[in-house]
């Protein structure tokens, strides 16, 4: 364990708790925390912010519901 962790509490989607538990599973994480965990280490070292943030990706606009397995 690296690092002292904090207790937070946010909401999100079901089907992003699904994707969460998903990722855990598949790369035998001990929690969902800890694949949100990774997902924002890459986020903060590898992703590209500007196309992160100023690109629209609605998974749940119209007939779409959201993250699929």
């Amino acid at each position: 364990m690296a690092g002292k962790k904090e207790k937070v509490t946010f909401e999100i989607q079901k089907d992003l708790i699904k994707m969460l538990e998903v990722a855990a599973e598949k790369h035998n994480l001990p929690s969902v925390d800890k694949a949100l965990r990774c997902i924002l280490d890459f986020v903060a070292t590898d992703g590209d912010w500007e196309d992160i943030f100023n690109t629209r990706r609605c998974i749940r606009c119209g007939s779409k519901t959201g993250w699929k397995a």
